[in-house]
């Protein structure tokens, strides 16, 4: 098992009830860490429309998650 701490931002941070938590993960990436919390938390967006980043640097969702790792979850924005 890994320890990383995730970070919500905007509308996931309201969902979540927090900004941070720190979690005990067997996710390889960062998309099965998004959906391992997703099923935690009910009305998270898929996260092929969402951004993420480790450790302050933007990553895809198959980006590997290691122990130790800030992730960074950040909602789809619509704007105009």
């Amino acid at each position: 098992m890994k320890s990383v701490t995730v970070t919500f931002f905007a509308a996931f941070r309201d969902q979540a009830g927090k900004d941070q938590e720190t979690l005990q993960t067997n996710a390889a990436t960062v998309g099965e860490l998004f959906e391992e919390v997703a099923a935690r938390l009910s009305g998270l967006e898929s996260y092929s429309r969402m951004k993420f980043a480790v450790n302050d640097e933007m990553v895809r969702a198959d980006h590997a998650v290691a122990d130790g790792d800030e992730v960074l979850f950040f909602p789809p924005v619509a704007g105009g």
